[in-house]
C-alpha cells in the first residue's frame, strides 16, 4: 500500500508536466479537461481560488476518463478539507504553516507542502513530507537552486511552479530530485475564457511530444 508521503511520487512522476489550472466558469473544467486528457496531460492542478473550483475538480473527476485533478493553492485545514469533498487525488500548497501541516498528517488526502528556503525545507521534513512544491521557483534561483539542495537534501523530491516556461522545462526535468514541473503558461487564464481549447491543446500535444518520452528520475 502506497504511504500518503509517498503518493505525489506516484502520481507525478509518470506526468513530469502539469498544467495549473483557473477554473472561472464551471462550464469550461470539463472540455478543458479532456483537452488535456487527449494532448497526453492527465494530471491538472486546479487553483482553489475561485467559487468553481471546488465544482470543476468535482466534474472533471466524475466526467474526464483518465483525468487525476489535483487540487492547489490550498491555504489552510478548511481548504484541505474542501479538496478531499470535491474528490481532489492530492492537495498542494504553495506554503506550510503549522497548521495546514497538521492538519494534512491527520488525513488520509496526499499533501504536498510548498517550500522556498532549506530552514522551510528541514521543517516540513521534520513532519514528514518529503516531497514537496518548490515557490516560486524561477525567481528564487531555478534549476540552479534545486541542483545545490540536491546534496544535502538526498531524499527530497520537487515539483517546481512558479515562473516555470517551455524554454527552461527541459532543464528543470533534467534534475534527478525534480518529479515533474507545473505550470500556468499550459493553460493561461484569457485562452480558456475565450474557450480556446485548440490552441490549449497544440500547445500540450508539442510539450508531449517534445519532452514525454525523457525518462523519470
Amino acid at each position: 500500500m502506497t504511504s500518503p508521503s509517498e503518493a505525489p511520487l506516484v502520481l507525478l512522476t509518470p506526468a513530469r508536466l502539469v498544467p495549473l489550472i483557473q477554473i472561472d466558469d464551471i462550464d469550461d473544467a470539463v472540455p478543458l479537461a479532456r483537452t488535456f486528457v487527449d494532448a497526453g496531460l492527465p494530471v491538472m492542478e486546479i487553483a482553489l481560488r475561485t467559487k468553481a473550483a471546488p465544482d470543476a475538480i468535482r466534474r472533471i473527476g466524475a466526467e474526464v476518463a483518465g483525468a487525476v485533478p489535483i487540487a492547489g493553492n490550498v491555504m489552510t485545514a478548511h481548504d484541505l478539507s474542501i479538496a478531499r469533498r470535491a474528490g481532489a487525488r492530492m492537495a498542494v500548497s504553495p506554503g506550510a504553516s503549522e497548521e495546514l501541516l497538521m492538519a494534512a498528517v491527520d488525513q488520509d488526502l496526499p499533501f504536498m507542502p510548498g517550500i522556498a528556503t532549506p530552514t522551510e525545507l528541514m521543517h516540513v521534513i521534520s513532519r514528514g513530507f518529503h516531497v514537496v512544491k518548490f515557490f516560486p521557483a524561477a525567481p528564487l534561483g531555478g534549476a540552479a537552486m534545486l541542483r545545490a539542495m540536491a546534496a544535502p537534501f538526498p531524499r527530497v523530491r520537487f515539483y517546481p511552479t512558479g515562473g516555470t516556461s517551455e524554454l527552461d522545462f527541459a532543464e528543470w526535468i533534467a534534475l534527478h530530485n525534480v518529479i515533474a514541473v507545473g505550470g500556468s503558461w499550459l493553460a493561461p487564464v484569457e485562452e480558456i475564457r475565450r474557450k480556446d481549447w485548440e490552441h490549449i491543446g497544440k500547445r500540450a500535444r508539442y510539450m508531449v511530444s517534445q519532452f514525454a518520452g525523457r525518462r523519470a528520475p
